[in-house]
């Protein structure tokens, strides 16, 4: 069929250039009565003809034998279409290995990557000063953590009950008792200062109460960048009490309700705590709002318990009102995060106004649900089956710190602890309780921050919790949660390259540095008396 269309074309192309008429009358050079060439244009004309009709005849007989085969001719144009776009969706993907990122580095025989990165398989560390590092650097941490965590609940308790104190329990939230988090209450944190996270939750007064949308739910129009969030409607439960009759029956003017004691008549302040939390012109609650709310409350109760103690209280980050730094006169520091969290009924899931490894958000009303509590259980759950003295936490306590140590040369990049702490949370479900026996330190280790640059070259790094089916029963998880699709932590870096470069670096850093970095801070002590160091780093 192709090859007859072709000589189609040939047939009529040469006609049209041998046509006489192509030519203008006066750029004629032989005379048009010359009866010789008139003949030979003639017979010339009917050879054409002849040729013509003999291609439209293999023409006619070309098409009924592609009648015949047309699901051949169909797949023919199929192909050639599926093949234009593979090499269009190729070409596409091709963007994401531009210079300055990290492919998929396939090793080399010495340990190495493509593009002079390192594996983290081939690390190199020695057992030894592995030991004698964790022994002496973390060690000191484990007792001093106890006597901080003692101190900051009895703070804490007495600056909430100082706080509830001043509340108007009329218009103002009601405080719930806290929740410690983070790496003081989980047992693995080794830097100073000391940092302890508390969640405290707070609920609303009568006759309010709080209606919840999840990223989740069905149907839901939480934008797809802001998975894992929702929003929290602040809304009027007056009227619908079931023991109550007065918002069913007309009781008349004389007659007062028992179970709403207050005046419904004070229209003045029908709104008032929704001009106080809600952002403007919506029932939804305000992150703004209620962190101006919770500075202004904690600052009135600190100046009425701040005479009790002989230290000095101030606020680390204005944007963060709960971020307090505690200062006391011998010089020590301890940083103190109070974040006012909403609990999610009848879960130990509390949204919160921020996240640690989430990009800023300028949506003022969609609040990031927290699964810390669930978190620290499925790390204590976990290291019940673990063997004595194990190692799971060793190797996070050493990656945190390298971690740090590298910001410390280099600058922040977009990497968090909680990023760690997720990836060891997903190697403990993986990995069976024996191999994180003490001696495998240097193992696991690998194996840990192996996960990580995986995770990273593939930028994709899956929440511990949500969509996670391997979470024991016993963590009692809701079975929306576990259900739904996972949340993919490094989700921004997919968009934001230069973040993902600077974190792709950051860490190829830590992992090259890692051996020296370890080997430079673990203290050498005469004769190899490390006791000695031990006693001296717990007194200091």
């Amino acid at each position: 069929m192709q090859g007859a269309i072709a000589r189609v074309c040939m047939v009529v192309a040469a006609a049209i250039l041998n046509h006489p008429l192509l030519f203008p009358k006066e750029n004629t050079t032989i005379p048009e009565q010359d009866d010789d060439i008139l003949a030979r244009m003639k017979e010339h004309e009917e050879r054409l003809q002849a040729e013509r009709e003999r291609l439209e005849l293999e023409i006619s007989l070309a098409d009924k034998e592609d009648l015949n085969s047309g699901l051949d001719s169909y797949g023919w144009y199929f192909w050639s279409a599926l093949s234009l776009v593979i090499f269009f969706t190729i070409e596409v993907c091709r963007q994401d290995l531009l210079p300055g990122e990290t492919p998929d580095p396939a090793e080399d025989e010495e340990g190495g990557t493509s593009g002079g990165s390192v594996s983290a398989k081939h690390l190199v560390l020695d057992k030894g000063v592995l030991s004698n590092f964790c022994e002496t650097s973390f060690h000191p941490f484990i007792s001093e953590s106890g006597r901080v965590r003692e101190f900051v609940e009895g703070f804490a308790d007495d600056l909430l009950e100082a706080l509830r104190s001043i509340c108007d329990r009329e218009v103002d939230m009601e405080l719930e008792d806290f929740v410690g988090v983070g790496s003081v209450f989980e047992s693995w944190r080794v830097s100073k200062p000391l940092t302890c996270d508390l969640i405290v939750p707070f609920t609303t007064p009568e006759p309010y109460c709080f209606q919840f949308q999840l990223w989740c739910g069905v149907p839901s129009d939480i934008p797809l960048d802001l998975q894992g969030c929702g929003r929290i409607k602040l809304t009027k439960t007056s009227g619908n009490c079931p023991d109550c009759l007065c918002g069913k029956a007309n009781l008349g003017e004389d007659m007062l309700c028992l179970i709403h004691n207050r005046s419904d008549g004070n229209k003045a302040d029908d709104h008032a705590l929704e001009e106080l939390l809600c952002s403007r012109n919506t029932a939804f609650l305000s992150k703004d709002q209620v962190m101006k709310w919770f500075q202004i409350s904690v600052t009135k109760a600190w100046g009425r318990i701040s005479h009790k103690y002989e230290f000095e209280l101030t606020f680390r980050n204005l944007d963060f009102p709960g971020a307090l730094k505690v200062r006391f006169r011998s010089g020590k520091v301890i940083v103190l995060n109070i974040t006012p969290a909403i609990q999610l009924e009848n879960t130990d899931a509390y949204f919160v106004s921020h996240f640690p490894s989430d990009s800023d958000s300028n949506s003022d009303v969609h609040w990031h649900l927290s699964f810390t509590v669930y978190e620290r259980n499925l790390l204590k759950h976990m290291a019940k089956t673990l063997p004595e003295n194990s190692c799971h936490l060793r190797c996070l306590q050493l990656v945190c710190f390298l971690h740090r140590k590298q910001t410390g040369l280099t600058g922040r990049s977009a990497l968090t602890n909680y990023h760690l702490k997720t990836a060891l949370l997903h190697l403990l479900l993986s990995k069976s309780s024996s191999s994180w026996q003490p001696r495998n330190l240097d193992q696991r280790l690998r194996d840990l921050l192996g996960f990580l640059q995986k995770s990273l070259q593939e930028k994709r790094l899956s929440h511990i919790i949500i969509g996670n089916p391997r979470v024991p029963a016993e963590i009692r998880v809701p079975t929306m949660f576990l259900t739904t699709e996972p949340i993919n932590l490094f989700r921004p870096l997919v968009l934001q390259r230069q973040t993902y470069a600077k974190m792709v670096e950051h860490f190829q850093d830590m992992l090259r540095n890692a051996p020296v970095l370890i080997q430079e801070y673990t203290p050498h002590y005469p004769n190899g008396d490390i006791y000695h160091g031990l006693n001296s780093a717990t007194e200091s």
